[in-house]
């Protein structure tokens, strides 16, 4: 495949979630809620946990709505973490996709109201009356919640927020971001996956990817964020560095988190390699682009 057949399908994919998400977000919700939710979701965004969930659905020939439905429910749960890591009790930044943050837009107490309406809508999603058997609904949910809750992208944070200025190892360092970033991404992957035949050694193969992937993209990130200024990041800039947060970069070094990242990817490609899965080139794409981004 070409980077032009990649840049087409992904095109492809994007449009289709963000008018999914754009149907499923109200407009109209209590008190301004609705804008609020929009907001933090619609128009923005690199949109990679739909794009593992889609790339994955279609390697197991999973079936399409349930697999658009699972891709818009992980982005609702990405982006409600994100309204809530920048509020002033986290992470208080005020720069999120090159716009404001939402606490900064519309208030703390709306911003903190409209990630809880993100995250219960999600499972509103996974859920529909009709079009999907009650089993998958019940995977999927599964999947979403353990990669969200404590053991994933909420323990995560809770370690990150207890580690200002600890110095922490690289395996702590690693079982922190496995949970804050790498859950919601592989659970991305593994949610594709459910929607079609997909068990055993593939199933394992699918989710060491995952894992490699999610773990080389906060990686990169914390790469970016020593080397790209905020306006090409969208968000600030140095942040972590200035707040006395562990990085790959404080631990590792800029050369050797760089080498890391290639590491991660060869992981990557190896497992898609040894999943025995007909057409895996959109994962293999996206493994390349999550570490050769620049932003």
């Amino acid at each position: 495949m070409t980077q032009v057949d990649f840049d087409t399908w992904s095109r492809t994919q994007l449009d289709t979630v963000e008018s999914a998400l754009s149907a499923w977000v109200p407009s109209v919700a209590p008190a301004g809620l609705g804008q609020a939710m929009r907001y933090g979701v619609l128009d923005g965004g690199k949109r990679l946990r739909p794009l593992l969930v889609l790339a994955a659905a279609q390697a197991v020939d999973g079936p399409c709505e349930a697999a658009l439905r699972a891709a818009c429910a992980v982005e609702l749960i990405h982006a409600y973490s994100l309204v809530h890591d920048d509020m002033p009790c986290m992470d208080n930044d005020v720069l999120r996709r090159g716009k404001p943050t939402v606490h900064v837009q519309f208030g703390e107490a709306q911003a903190m109201l409209a990630g809880d309406a993100m995250q219960a809508l999600a499972f509103e999603v996974l859920t529909p009356d009709e079009g999907m058997e009650p089993a998958l609904q019940a995977r999927l949910c599964s999947l979403l919640a353990r990669s969200a809750g404590h053991a994933g992208m909420a323990g995560g944070q809770a370690i990150d927020l207890a580690s200002i200025g600890v110095s922490l190892d690289e395996q702590a360092l690693r079982d922190m971001h496995h949970r804050k970033t790498g859950a919601l991404l592989q659970a991305s992957v593994l949610m594709g996956a459910a929607c079609g035949d997909c068990a055993g050694p593939a199933w394992q193969a699918l989710a060491d990817y995952g894992d490699a992937v999610g773990l080389a993209f906060q990686v990169v990130d914390d790469i970016l964020d020593v080397t790209q200024a905020s306006e090409t990041l969208g968000k600030t800039a140095g942040k972590d560095m200035h707040n006395n947060k562990p990085t790959y970069v404080t631990v590792l070094g800029l050369e050797a988190a760089r080498r890391h990242a290639r590491e991660l990817r060869e992981k990557a490609q190896a497992a898609l390699a040894r999943s025995g899965l007909g057409d895996v080139t959109w994962l293999s794409q996206l493994a390349d682009r999550v570490v050769e981004r620049e932003s």
